[in-house]
């Protein structure tokens, strides 16, 4: 009776959680419009200018910083959402049904 009712928000969450904001900073002019533009307050030039993912655990994936980006400096890449070893299978509660 149950099954399937909190799918959508398991999908959701799952997209959210397979990426993360990886700048290019040799094309960055350090405009500072992506910190501007994150709802969070994270200073994401700051990655930008180091090269190094937006790894934030306050971070939700809104992707702002990413479409306000004037020069396209920013992207969404995936990570991996299982810890080494672990697979889908362990986690019942994300397989699609």
């Amino acid at each position: 009776m149950l099954k399937g009712l909190f799918h959508r928000d398991v999908q959701r969450r799952r997209a959210l959680a397979a990426a993360q904001v990886v700048p290019e900073p040799i094309r960055c002019v350090q405009c500072g419009i992506c910190s501007f533009s994150c709802p969070i307050g994270i200073d994401v030039r700051r990655h930008a200018r180091t090269g190094l993912p937006v790894a934030d655990r306050h971070c939700i994936t809104c992707g702002e910083c990413v479409a306000r980006c004037p020069r396209g400096v920013l992207r969404f890449d995936a990570i991996p959402i299982f810890a080494a070893g672990e697979s889908e299978g362990q986690r019942p509660w994300l397989q699609d049904t």
